[in-house]
């Protein structure tokens, strides 16, 4: 069994959805202590319970001590099948939070039927909000890079957005099982192909035109950088008022993304000036994977039977405590340049491959 302490480095929830995430992928028991330390209200909160029993229902997993607040749990993952999963969400919960404790282990999922997805139904909870990813980064940004590690078939349909606090969002996730991860070897960018603007908010606030406002804020900063931008406005009927906005930058190579969300009494053009100062920096870093995007990526590359190599625009806290919880799993190791920012996974050996043949074997 595998012992994670919760509070280190970081101390937040990544801790508990990537060691839950791998114990379900390698079948490797886990117990987790100190869950969320480090945070105002440590212990399990709605969003981290539905995650992993989630989780524990589509790997049929044996879990302990999943109670609110709980600063404790012990994870017995078992045989994961291809299934339908609806989540219903009762509060603003992060449905993109849930979704990175679920996606890795529905990808090796076992079927009787060649190919059955995994299909996940969120209902309730929300697409964006605060301290997590919004479903627009998720969908153009992750699975973007994701498709390059030959993860091509994933499908993220949005039929209602919801905010905090209300929630009240609906989402439906196929995920497509693989043979095996690819390796995934990102230093130069290439040419910027174009910058992609989504601005959107909830139809309560179109008189005001907020979605507008955010773009043209956040596009009269990204015209210095190119004008090949191409823009969308979007308004949507959802239970809380709310708004969001993304830029993603296309290049040969690879994506990069900044987002934010608009909040009561903050004006739509500093949401929008923000975003771009965001995108801006990482543009700027010249690296091939944004700082956010970093420390979701590694379990996947960790699984690949090839070494792989990344540039970050920096590498964060989140990052640091993502790679000591896959390390405490796997027997490759991550090596990492502070001064480049570069990220190098090399696996245990050569011919190592985790294809759901032998990842039923695979052990420390």
């Amino acid at each position: 069994m595998i012992e994670i302490d919760g509070s280190y480095l970081e101390g937040g929830g990544q801790i508990l959805r990537t060691a839950c995430s791998l114990s379900a992928v390698l079948k490797i028991p886990c117990h987790i202590k100190n869950i969320r330390k480090n945070r105002p209200k440590p212990g399990l909160k709605t969003q981290h319970l539905l995650g992993i029993r989630s989780l524990a229902k589509l790997c049929n997993t044996r879990l302990i001590g999943d109670k609110l607040n709980s600063e404790e749990i012990f994870f017995y993952p078992g045989e994961t099948k291809a299934r339908e999963l609806t989540i219903k969400i009762p509060t603003a919960g992060s449905i993109t939070l849930i979704l990175q404790t679920l996606m890795l282990p529905a990808l090796f999922a076992n079927s009787s039927k060649k190919q059955t997805p995994v299909i996940v139904t969120f209902d309730g909870g929300a697409t964006d909000t605060f301290f997590a990813p919004t479903i627009d980064y998720t969908r153009l940004v992750l699975l973007e890079i994701l498709s390059k590690l030959g993860i091509k078939d994933i499908d993220i349909k949005i039929l209602n957005r919801g905010f905090y606090p209300e929630g009240g969002a609906k989402v439906r996730v196929k995920i497509s099982p693989v043979s095996k991860i690819l390796p995934l070897n990102l230093i130069e960018r290439g040419k910027l192909k174009k910058i992609q603007i989504i601005s959107g908010a909830s139809i309560k606030l179109k008189h005001n035109q907020v979605a507008e406002r955010q773009l043209n804020s956040a596009k009269s900063i990204i015209e210095k950088i190119t004008s090949n931008i191409e823009t969308q406005v979007e308004y949507y009927p959802s239970l809380s008022t709310g708004s969001q906005i993304n830029i993603v930058g296309w290049f040969e190579n690879t994506v990069i993304g900044s987002d934010n969300l608009g909040k009561i009494g903050k004006p739509a053009e500093q949401v929008g000036k923000e975003v771009a100062m965001q995108f801006l920096e990482e543009f700027e870093s010249n690296a091939t994977l944004d700082r956010y995007l970093a420390d979701q990526i590694l379990p996947y590359i960790s699984l690949a039977s090839e070494s792989s190599t990344i540039s970050v625009s920096r590498i964060t806290k989140h990052c640091k405590t993502n790679l000591w919880v896959i390390e405490k799993f796997i027997q490759g190791k991550f090596k990492i340049s502070e001064v480049k920012n570069i990220i190098k996974f090399i696996p245990a050996t050569a011919t190592e491959s985790l294809d759901r043949t032998n990842c039923k074997k695979a052990r420390l």
